[in-house]
């Protein structure tokens, strides 16, 4: 109880704002993720985890051989960055609810809401970001790096993706979004 609250003060002590520059190494991380690759184990695995999700996900995604491709692109790229598929899929619900043509109000696109000047601060400048692939492989990159900035803190990582550092308002939503909806139990 004492760790947890120790935490929990961490979170909310006051930081300092976010510079204006981009990070550089999180430019870099970018740059090398956007053409990497990796994807499930093997085939029993796949169909598993395909059939699983695209039920979860079928009140989001109607068409079914988009959601399977979708889910496809989703798993690659998470497993690319050791990410759980299972957290992108919730972090997807709360900043888009899986709206492919989302855009925030700060001009955020996609599934994964992600700035336009990333384009151009990895020299990609003609990637559509309201592609599902190139959405989830700048996403996904971002998401790691800030994990792996915070050593693992799954709270802070979150807080930065959405530019929150230093609240739980975020953090705690994917996670209960996670919980409730994604969490695969272990056997």
């Amino acid at each position: 109880m004492l760790r947890r609250l120790f935490l929990v003060l961490l979170l909310i002590l006051p930081t300092t704002p976010a510079l204006a520059k981009v990070d550089a190494e999180l430019r870099g991380y970018l740059k090398q993720a956007i053409n990497n690759t990796h994807s499930f184990s093997d085939r029993f695995e796949a169909e598993v985890w395909l059939v699983d999700m695209s039920a979860r996900l079928s009140r989001y995604i109607k068409d079914k051989a988009f959601r399977v491709k979708f889910l496809q692109a989703l798993h690659h790229e998470a497993n690319k960055h050791d990410l759980p598929p299972e957290m992108i899929l919730a972090l997807i619900q709360i900043e888009s609810a899986f709206k492919p043509y989302a855009i925030s109000r700060v001009g955020a696109q996609g599934y994964m809401q992600i700035m336009p000047f990333w384009r151009k601060e990895i020299g990609r400048s003609s990637d559509n970001l309201m592609n599902y692939q190139t959405n989830l492989k700048y996403g996904c990159a971002i998401l790691a790096h800030y994990l792996k900035k915070e050593k693992g803190n799954w709270v802070r990582a979150l807080a930065r993706y959405n530019g929150s550092l230093g609240k739980t308002w975020y953090p705690e939503k994917v996670m209960k979004a996670w919980q409730k909806r994604w969490f695969v139990q272990s056997i």
